[in-house]
């Protein structure tokens, strides 16, 4: 596409939600959101249905912007292939949903390009192009939530790898989870301790009150109240997941030597408890010359995967398809 401005419906998949705007992109300018709108996945109706929603959440912003648009960018959850834009792998949070090919049945819909992205490949050019990379060179983007993801972005474009896998941070070995089982089938790995649901789990298993004072299940939210307010299994649920998370981001810090680490998701937004024990696995892990490597919060927040999938369509976010 030509350095113009250009208007892009951007889409952001994920197992619960999908969130829809319409992107505008100017050389030089901040990107400018519109017409925001949110529906429910209904995930487990299947991909048909999903895809279905999907299509709808377009054709809103399309109307919404007075039928032209110059292309649709996408930030969905699973493994994706962007030469392609097929969904290759989903897991049983979205059933159904891998083997959609999902950028042709846009392109059919709509007529115009369509681009797709994995979901954190997604937030993290946001980031990098826009948010607490945007003066970095080079930037680790990890996104710390339900699930744990990240991506290495060099000079705006990310390191995709040979089976599009490469930035499964999660899923990096950690001492804090040695024989600790992973929904990907292996064992030790960072994302079942380090995760909102690891904290939960570690929490109760430390004997910690179950429900929060409504009487509805304990999360990370009243977890981490219940740390400030000095609940010692609260404190040492976080602290294992915050330890975890700093050794991973020292080991990935002396592996990229990026220019920082960009930290963002509900757990990266935990208290004092949490960011000093990252920063006890931090001081442990990493290698004396990148040690100074400046850890900074994520800026745009849920915009983020919708800014990166606009992103993509006008500029690729991968190096490998230049």
């Amino acid at each position: 596409m030509s350095d113009t401005k250009k208007r892009i419906v951007a889409l952001d998949i994920g197992g619960t939600k999908i969130a829809s705007a319409l992107v505008t992109l100017e050389p030089g300018e901040k990107p400018v959101i519109e017409f925001v709108g949110k529906v429910p996945t209904e995930a487990k109706k299947g991909g048909e249905k999903v895809l279905a929603n999907a299509i709808a959440s377009a054709r809103r912003v399309v109307d919404a912007a007075g039928g032209t648009v110059d292309g649709i960018g996408v930030s969905s959850a699973g493994v994706i292939d962007p030469k392609t834009g097929d969904v290759t792998y989903a897991n049983e949070i979205m059933p159904g949903w891998g083997g959609t090919h999902l950028g042709a049945e846009l392109e059919a819909a709509f007529g115009v390009p369509a681009r797709i992205m994995n979901d954190v490949h997604a937030h993290a050019l946001g980031e990098a192009r826009w948010g607490g990379g945007r003066e970095a060179g080079s930037c680790l983007v990890v996104a710390v939530g339900t699930g744990i993801g990240g991506a290495f972005v060099n000079n705006g474009k990310i390191l995709l790898g040979a089976h599009n896998e490469a930035g499964h941070i999660g899923h990096v070995s950690c001492s804090d989870a040695i024989g600790v089982p992973c929904s990907c089938g292996a064992t030790g790995h960072l994302e079942p301790i380090a995760a909102g649901p690891g904290i939960i789990d570690r929490y109760i298993e430390l004997g910690g009150n179950p429900r929060a004072d409504d009487g509805s299940d304990v999360d990370g939210a009243v977890i981490d109240q219940r740390a400030a307010a000095g609940d010692q299994a609260a404190i040492a649920a976080e602290e294992r997941s915050g330890h975890a998370i700093g050794e991973v981001l020292g080991s990935m810090c002396n592996m990229f030597d990026p220019d920082c680490i960009i930290l963002s998701g509900s757990v990266a937004q935990c208290g004092d408890a949490w960011h000093n024990a990252m920063k006890r696995g931090w001081d442990e892990a990493v290698m004396p010359p990148v040690a100074s490597t400046p850890v900074v919060s994520g800026e745009l927040g849920g915009d983020a995967p919708l800014i990166g999938a606009a992103e993509n369509v006008v500029s690729s976010g991968y190096a490998e398809f230049e």
